[in-house]
């Protein structure tokens, strides 16, 4: 029988490439004359990174936090990401400002709700 949903390989996967997209994006997408947008996105990416490295799957290094802990950080992350233009007063910037948090936010919610929990 197979398993339906992103595996937890894959969803490590994407969470290392997440993480290092948020970290960047800032710089290259020109982000960083607005300090509150590219701070939140910095601040997604590096909170992902830690978390991750404390999650029990594939590629955590110290194994305390559970999958499904994970997934609800991923979620709420995901969520305060992609409203966050808003929430912050900086959307008005126009979407450069606010299209890669409302992405990459939805991205992070969609990834918690498809993942597998083992």
């Amino acid at each position: 029988m197979s398993q339906r949903g992103v595996s937890t390989r894959t969803h490590g996967v994407l969470d290392l490439v997440t993480s290092g997209t948020l970290l960047v994006a800032p710089g290259l997408l020109g982000l960083n004359d607005e300090p509150r947008a590219s701070s939140v996105l910095r601040m997604a990416g590096g909170g992902a990174l830690v978390y991750s490295m404390l999650t029990d799957y594939e590629f955590g290094l110290v194994k305390l936090l559970p999958m499904r802990a994970h997934l609800a950080m991923d979620a709420a992350s995901g969520a305060f990401l992609a409203s966050s233009p808003w929430l912050l007063g900086f959307a008005k910037n126009g979407p450069r400002y606010w299209l890669p948090h409302a992405l990459m936010g939805a991205g992070e919610v969609l990834a918690a709700l498809t993942s597998r929990t083992r």
